[in-house]
């Protein structure tokens, strides 16, 4: 590559939730830099995200809400950047904002609040964002980065990597962070689509005559360390299962595994026999009716297939019945895949990365952020955390490390 007039102290690959927090902070410390987004404007995910009103963070947001193969790894950033710091950022800029249900925080007005406030935190005489820029190429020599973008070619001494995963496609979202990471000697935990819908096949496919049926429910998959449990809202859909309970838990689901449904979370396994006391005329479709949706109920019974009267049931079979809504097992023969997914699981290995700084141990000057990194947060503003977090980490780390032309 020949000689290049755009020389700055940083390039930030990617005006996302992670890149343009890197940008501003950066910028503020005094850093020059130049942020390379091939999309026509910054923030696009951001723009669509929360129904358009931005779930930008979540008031409950630890390291106990990621998933990742170090669970460890996002301890550093989360707890020197945390919600309440952006909490009081957008307080500054006066964005209206108001709390859902557990903990998630949304704009009251658009997502594109918090776009407009991130490029407005980047100091104009510092930080250079530049959209349609295609990027082409990537060279290291002699301790500088030389990008190639739409026949430009922009140096500095720090390049951080802040495309995102492959979910949503349709965005533009691509693979492209974890090839850069492969070119420069970067192990990749395999991405698999996460916080997708699930897809049903086999004897549960009758199940989609439910779509368009929700009901609350606690919802499990996972096994060992990486097990969970979440009380949401389930949604039948004309694929399988979807819905905020089944989002959830699809980051922890794999392939071949079976999941679990509690129908009435609120029930234990001897309910069923104790409305037998004190509805002996009572019967199982009747009953489910009363808790659940009429087509849920009427699919459910249908599949237990007690119809007579309670007082004509022995206790055994409405206990195992009961057992049976508290654990129904579906075996879902896949995901929606990136084209649904919310986020990706998976990414470049926090093994190759500083938890502190996200800096390649071994390539100095090149740093991952955001969803690039195998870290991945619940439903409800944690993946937004981890963007704000860990694109402060490395520009509070490019500052205090003194590289700059």
């Amino acid at each position: 590559m020949s000689a290049n007039p755009n020389s700055y102290d940083v390039i930030v690959l990617g005006a996302g939730a992670a890149g343009l927090m890197c940008a501003a902070r950066a910028g503020q410390k005094g850093l020059r830099v130049a942020v390379l987004e091939k999309a026509d404007k910054p923030g696009k995910k951001i723009l669509i995200s929360g129904g358009g009103r931005c779930n930008f963070t979540n008031v409950n947001a630890g390291p106990g809400n990621f998933l990742s193969d170090n669970p460890h790894f996002a301890k550093s950033a989360l707890a020197r950047y945390t919600a309440q710091d952006f909490i009081d950022l957008v307080k500054r800029h006066e964005i209206e904002f108001h709390e859902k249900t557990l903990g998630q925080l949304f704009c009251d007005g658009s997502a594109s609040q918090i776009v407009q406030m991130l490029l407005d935190e980047c100091p104009k005489d510092k930080v250079n964002v530049l959209c349609e820029a295609e990027v082409t190429a990537v060279e290291h020599d002699a301790g500088r980065f030389a990008v190639m973008a739409n026949g430009q070619i922009y140096t500095a001494p720090n390049l951080v990597i802040g495309t995102g995963g492959p979910s949503i496609p349709k965005m533009g979202a691509t693979g492209f962070a974890y090839d850069l990471a492969r070119q420069f000697g970067l192990k990749v935990v395999e991405p698999r689509p996460a916080l997708v819908p699930l897809t049903l096949g086999g004897d549960d496919v009758l199940f989609r005559e439910l779509s368009g049926v929700s009901a609350p429910v606690k919802a499990r998959a996972g096994s060992g360390k990486k097990k969970a449990e979440f009380e949401e809202a389930a949604l039948f859909t004309h694929k399988g299962l979807s819905g905020p309970a089944i989002l959830q838990i699809s980051s922890y689901w794999r392939s071949g595994e079976e999941i679990g449904i509690t129908f009435l979370p609120e029930a234990d396994a001897e309910w069923l026999i104790g409305l037998k006391k004190d509805y002996p005329r009572a019967n199982l479709r009747t009953v489910l009716r009363h808790h659940l949706p009429d087509r849920l109920a009427n699919a459910l019974a249908d599949r237990i297939g007690i119809e007579t009267e309670f007082s004509n049931v022995p206790d055994k079979a409405l206990r195992s019945a009961g057992e049976q809504l508290g654990n129904w097992r579906f075996s879902p023969n896949g995901t929606e895949g990136f084209a649904k997914a919310e986020v990706t699981i998976g990414g470049i290995s926090t093994a190759e990365l500083s938890s502190r700084t996200m800096e390649a141990k071994h390539v100095p000057g090149l740093y991952a952020i955001g969803e690039a990194v195998d870290v991945t947060g619940w439903l409800g503003g944690y993946n937004f955390q981890w963007a704000w977090s860990s694109g402060v980490a490395a520009a509070e780390a490019m500052a205090e490390s003194g590289l700059s032309n």
